[in-house]
């Protein structure tokens, strides 16, 4: 079986919690499925990445979510959201789902 990526589920977990705090009007069930999201992400990244890399990923989540909170006035919640879905998914693809070069093993001279 492949591995699920983890910068469409993180892209599309953000826009699915906006979807549904702003469909039911309760912002907090928005904020549970987010908190879902993220902990299905960080289990799936970890493993491939590292804590660090994982966890850059949740922070960008984090200024991302807040950031499209700010521009709401500007561009409109949706455009905002959708915005703010692309940096998390580029982030996420960027640090954790992009194939990394193999290093070669120590002591063996690539000549």
């Amino acid at each position: 079986m492949p591995r699920l990526p983890v910068a469409p589920l993180a892209a599309v977990g953000l826009v699915v919690a906006f979807a549904v705090a702003q469909g039911t009007g309760v912002r907090w069930l928005g904020g549970v499925v987010l908190l879902v999201v993220a902990a299905v992400c960080l289990r799936l990244a970890v493993p491939r990445a590292g804590w660090a890399r994982a966890l850059v990923v949740v922070g960008v989540g984090l200024v991302v979510f807040v950031a499209s909170h700010v521009a709401t006035d500007v561009v409109g919640p949706w455009l905002a959201v959708l915005t703010a879905a692309a940096v998390l998914g580029a982030t996420a693809w960027g640090l954790v789902d992009r194939a990394r070069p193999r290093v070669a093993a120590r002591g063996v001279s690539g000549t």
